[in-house]
């Protein structure tokens, strides 16, 4: 049985923690792990499956439960499209009268894009909703929960809320403040560098790292560079999986407009974006809107103003931006307090020296000063490693 144990806990992703250590070395006690905790386990893991795929709506999973039998499963998969509930209660069909539903996001009240959920549960009779956070939206939190108690249906809130709040990030920024999620991502090597003295930075970090580089591509809605990556490395910033991902909006952060005319960020691959000044030059505008590239103004000083950016991103429905710029649009990013995310890939490499270093910024006086990285978590790559954090908001 030891043997089976360790083959079922290698299948189980890492985003849940402590779940693999729930997992028996032998039959006995199986049968109480199955409770609550994990069904909506499942749920999330539903919900997770469909990452990349939603735009600004949440990930949702549910799970419909009758008799100690999963009879429906479901997941929100694209935008305008049937919410996880109606899938889960499509598949149940009589039998989720009287079940358990577990989802890991409140019910939808209110009609938008689709039916309102709750109304739905009602209609099919469900004895008891397990929810494991409230809608974050501020317009909306708590109604669907309050109109499922009214009819008398029993609702649990809060069951792996900080899970199901970590997989949805992007979205909880977004709803609320109508601006981007913001994720650095950046290969360095243990000495802090990005590339060496001369700029080479081909590969820092193996194919472990990059391939899970591009699965953070499909998962986020925009991916972000300055030019002086696109004049340097002339990257396509596509997404290469060994199965059809999604490509993200490629947003070009380019104060002069430099990019050139033979950039392979150009080639209509996938949707392009120019982040510029007010003073930038009309025939280059035009030039790049000729190739169907979008050239958005942001800021009449010298330098895109990156607050206002990230505002025009936001208008224009991206809820998630992954940065893969260099050291200055990294630093600026940074110190003007833009970052949600940080995610650090390191190499097991030295080069010294006065190559660039991943955030190039001014930067404080005094150590007491620098921002400091919170909830740190750390993942192996091959022969890498990926730190990740959240800076701390002052």
């Amino acid at each position: 049985m030891g043997d089976i144990r360790g083959r079922l806990k290698d299948h189980i992703p890492n985003d849940y923690g402590g779940l693999k250590d729930r997992i028996p070395n032998d039959c006995a006690g199986l049968k109480d792990s199955i409770n609550d905790e994990y069904y909506m386990r499942l749920a999330l893991n539903m919900a997770a499956s469909a990452a990349g795929q939603t735009g600004i709506n949440p990930m949702v999973g549910c799970v419909v439960v009758k008799e100690g039998r999963i009879v429906g499963i479901g997941a929100h998969l694209r935008r305008g499209e049937a919410h996880a509930e109606v899938h889960a209660l499509d598949m149940a069909g009589a039998e989720a009268r009287g079940a358990t539903v577990y989802v890991t996001l409140e019910p939808c009240s209110h009609h938008g894009k689709t039916p309102p959920c709750c109304e739905r549960l009602i209609r099919e009779g469900v004895a008891r909703v397990v929810v494991a956070t409230a809608d974050p939206n501020p317009k909306v939190a708590g109604r669907g929960i309050a109109r499922l108690r009214e009819e008398g249906i029993d609702v649990q809130v809060g069951l792996l809320e900080e899970e199901s709040r970590r997989l949805n990030e992007a979205f909880n920024k977004y709803i609320v403040t109508g601006m981007p999620f913001v994720t650095v991502k950046t290969a360095v090597t243990l000495d802090g560098k990005i590339a060496t003295r001369s700029g080479h930075s081909k590969w820092i970090t193996g194919p472990e790292a990059r391939e899970a580089v591009h699965t953070l591509r499909h998962r986020n809605n925009a991916i972000m560079v300055g030019v002086e990556t696109v004049l340097a490395d002339d990257p396509e910033l596509t997404t290469r999986l060994s199965v059809p991902g999604l490509h993200p909006v490629r947003v070009v952060v380019d104060s002069r407009l430099r990019i050139p005319d033979s950039a392979r960020v150009l080639n209509g691959e996938a949707k392009t974006v120019v982040l510029t000044t007010e003073s930038a030059d009309a025939s280059r505008i035009r030039l790049l809107e000729s190739k169907g590239v979008e050239v958005i103004p942001c800021g009449g000083g010298p330098k895109v103003n990156l607050a206002a950016a990230l505002a025009e991103l936001g208008r224009r429905e991206i809820a998630s931006v992954l940065v893969e710029g260099g050291g200055v649009l990294n630093g600026s990013l940074l110190e003007a307090g833009l970052v949600d995310k940080l995610m650090l890939f390191y190499a097991p490499k030295l080069v010294g020296g006065e190559a660039p270093s991943a955030f190039a910024f001014p930067g404080p006086e005094r150590m007491g000063e620098a921002i400091r990285i919170e909830r740190v978590e750390i993942e192996r790559f091959g022969d890498d490693w990926c730190v990740s954090g959240y800076p701390a908001k002052t």
